[in-house]
């Protein structure tokens, strides 16, 4: 399987809000994107956890 399934966390109230796939051959840092956060009610940074 080329995919792997992550999971994605708030940075400021650490929720595990989102989950996606990402290449295994190209991801080899961790993930960080801003996303809608629906405890903080605003857009904050998601990063990849394991």
């Amino acid at each position: 399987m080329p995919r792997d399934i992550i999971t994605l966390a708030c940075t400021e109230c650490k929720e595990r809000n989102y989950t996606g796939t990402k290449n295994k051959k190209l991801g080899a840092g961790r993930l960080e994107v801003k996303k809608y956060c629906p405890r903080e009610q605003k857009h904050t940074l998601h990063r990849e956890i394991k």
